[in-house]
């Protein structure tokens, strides 16, 4: 799940910090998106990068999604700017 990047900007989910925390629980995985703002337009797109790697391995993708923190969302932000594709 590392090697996911980002549609638009040259960094990985985890690295972005959009996915935040991941629990396996036999073939039952738990992930946490965390998106910069609520409703961004790829959300789904994101999830489904997940999914369908996941899907591959034969494991079930449970979503959790919160909204990242001005800290966050500002790191984010540094990160977007300075690797938009």
């Amino acid at each position: 799940m590392a090697d996911i990047k980002h549609p638009f900007i040259d960094c990985s989910l985890i690295e972005l910090g959009i996915v935040k925390n991941i629990t396996v629980n036999d073939s039952n995985v738990i992930v946490n998106f965390a998106l910069p703002f609520p409703n961004i337009p790829i959300k789904d797109n994101l999830i489904t990068s997940i999914k369908k790697a996941l899907e591959e391995l034969g494991a079930k993708l449970e979503v959790k999604i919160t909204t990242m923190t001005q800290e966050e969302r500002q790191r984010f932000l540094d990160l977007e700017k300075e690797n938009w594709k």
